[in-house]
């Protein structure tokens, strides 16, 4: 956007500026902001629609609580383009989730405006009330809110966080950014004058002195607090949150900045848990994203003017991505096998399981962003004969592995688990890496777990673990792999057998997953041999003990964190033999890595193929193993 029309914008470098403009100015600057943010992502990419949805909101938080001192924690982080503006980042947007950039999340070493990191749902109220009951302790004086998406509501985290809070009457308001009208738009002149009557002190002071009035008669008291809810509840859909000890109010219009002033005004007069009910558009104030909110959630460059589908022409043919070929044999193997039922917790289009939703609606369960309540609902189909497949994010299966090992390891129950974002992933960075699912896989009993290194293997190690009577674990990485097209049938592999793809001598390269491309063409340079394991549990162990024999150095390979991975298992395998070869494992560091594309991210690992072919005539030169 020119900066000849940002004149407002250009002057807020912090919330302090942003607070010394007239209220009547704040409109004008919010369609600023929005233009701003619009053509910005556009540039670079990002999450568009959750932001374009909160720009009021966001304005009005700055404009009314004293922030950074005021702690405004906001939920996933989806929805932070603007916070991230007003508090000092305008000029940094063109580095947005780039190498070494401006991080698409809140981030603590970021901002002194950014209390508390995001990348994952449902963290806000309990980081929230923490720095609530925090500042109690310590006798200080602030306010804490914590905003969150009617989506991120589903979570167990988010009501057990709002147990406690009511609990304790810590001094915390809870912001509801309901953008998908899940409770009715009840938005009206009635709605807002409720709102903001129920906001202002008299009717708080009259709550609270009607309760000491009627607290020395129980029963009185309890017919006027039940008559109360009652009346409220034919008017808002207030009631649940006011039996977890929370104020309600609401719902109001999420795009009038002066009626959200003026509530969030009065709401900073009252004390205890309160919760505001504030009904957004996702998209709003750009068409194409107002219409289509999950086409524009996260987007590629586009124009603004044609949107991001019609900015370049589709290659042909179209290449698959893994995530494609997990859609596909989906909806193969369900024809094939009635048993087959499909869960996401909330992950229907990025797992790519839209079209089995539509063709078998009744077998197709989106649980909500509740992946705990997701494997242990699998557990439960699995134990009445169903043959559950359970498509989860990488990085969200951390949320969940008490419910792998307990509801579905420990019983040996056949669910299947397709692992998607396995590995790097991009301009997410570290919170959405899929860095550690074979360290916290590969020490749980019972399950199989698998590394497809192409598409075809992919459908195939699927077919293998669907058809496997226990619990089973394929894992693949975004995007896609080196273009080998699927066939069609639904054959298995052989569990537990690694395939050797090229015979060297000296050095063996044993690749687990999505790296072996890479490995091949290393290998052609050393005269390597390489092993395609495919399998990380069990692992092939004939296989390994056989080229340990030929050779005097084993190299593994994995997109995982070396501790822990299948380099390890390959470790502890070869230290049990009397003369064991060399050993060098090859994968992620111990560390968080950044933001960046993945093969800028590959190179700083030092596992591309340049990388890793330094990396070994290092090993090869040196006298110890590299570690």
């Amino acid at each position: 956007m020119p900066e000849t029309h940002l004149n407002r914008l250009l002057g807020i470098d912090s919330p302090a500026d942003l607070r010394q403009l007239p209220e009547g100015e704040l409109p004008e600057l919010a369609q600023e902001l929005r233009g701003f943010l619009l053509h910005s992502v556009a540039r670079t990419g990002g999450h568009l629609a959750a932001n374009l949805g909160v720009i009021e909101l966001t304005l009005a938080l700055h404009y009314v609580f004293d922030t950074p001192e005021d702690r405004l924690v906001w939920d996933v982080g989806h929805q932070s383009y603007a916070h991230k503006v007003l508090t000092g980042r305008r000029d940094a947007f063109p580095s947005l989730r780039q190498l070494d950039g401006l991080s698409g999340f809140t981030k603590r070493s970021e901002s002194p405006y950014d209390p508390f990191g995001a990348g994952h749902s449902s963290t806000s109220i309990s980081a929230a009330l923490g720095m609530a009951l925090a500042s109690r302790e310590q006798g200080l004086q602030r306010d804490h809110i914590a905003v969150i998406g009617d989506g991120a509501l589903t979570a167990g985290m988010a009501f057990e966080a709002m147990n406690h809070a009511g609990d304790t009457r810590a001094d915390l308001l809870v912001v509801l950014n309901d953008n998908e009208m899940s409770i009715s738009r009840n938005v009206g002149a009635m709605s807002r004058y409720l709102s903001r009557l129920l906001s202002g002190r008299m009717y708080a002071s009259l709550r609270e002195g009607s309760k000491k009035m009627l607290g020395g008669l129980p029963p009185v008291f309890e017919f006027a607090r039940r008559t109360e809810e009652h009346i409220k509840g034919m008017l808002t859909p207030g009631t649940l949150f006011e039996e977890l000890g929370f104020t309600y109010f609401g719902p109001v219009d999420g795009h009038n900045l002066p009626e959200l002033v003026a509530i969030l005004r009065n709401l900073r007069q009252i004390r205890g848990p309160r919760l505001l009910h504030v009904v957004t558009r996702k998209g709003m104030g750009y068409a194409p994203a107002e219409e289509d909110p999950c086409a524009y959630h996260g987007v590629s460059r586009f124009d603004p003017r044609r949107g991001p589908e019609k900015t370049e022409p589709a290659p042909a043919p179209v290449r698959q991505s893994f995530t494609d070929v997990f859609g596909r044999w989906l909806c193969d193997m369900a024809q094939a096998d009635p048993r087959l039922v499909a869960i996401t917790p909330a992950m229907r289009e990025g797992s790519g399981m839209v079209e089995f939703a539509e063709r078998f609606p009744e077998r197709f369960h989106d649980v909500g962003i509740a992946e705990q309540h997701a494997v242990t609902f699998a557990a439960g189909l699995a134990c009445e004969g169903l043959k559950p497949v359970v498509a989860i994010y990488s990085t969200f299966l951390q949320r969940a592995y008490d419910q792998l090992i307990h509801d579905v390891a420990l019983q040996n129950l056949p669910v299947l688990f397709a692992i998607d974002r396995a590995g790097l992933v991009g301009a997410d960075g570290a919170t959405h890496a899929g860095a550690f699912d074979l360290s916290f896989l590969a020490c749980v009993p019972n399950l199989l777990l698998m590394t497809p290194s192409d598409e075809e293997e992919c459908r195939r190690m699927l077919s293998t673990g669907f058809l496997h009577d226990g619990p089973a674990a394929v894992r693949y990485p975004r995007g896609g792999g080196p273009g080998t097209a699927p066939g069609e049938d639904l054959l298995p592999l052989p569990i537990g057998r690694a395939e050797r793809r090229r015979q060297g001598r000296g050095i063996a390269l044993l690749v687990f997953g999505s790296l072996l491309t890479e490995a091949l063409a290393v290998a052609e340079t050393l005269d390597a041999t390489v092993l395609n394991m495919r399998f990380v549990k069990p692992l092939d162990e004939a296989c390994v003990l056989e080229v340990a024999q030929d050779h005097d150095h084993i190299v593994t390979l994995e997109e995982n964190a070396r501790i822990g991975g299948a380099g390890s298992l390959v470790n502890q395998l070869l230290a049990q033999q009397p003369r064991p070869p060399r050993l060098l494992n090859l994968g992620l560091d111990d560390a968080f890595g950044g933001q960046g594309t993945r093969e800028q991210v590959l190179a700083i690992q030092g596992i591309d193929r340049a990388g890793i072919l330094a990396t070994i005539r290092r090993f090869l030169e040196s006298g110890a193993p590299t570690p």
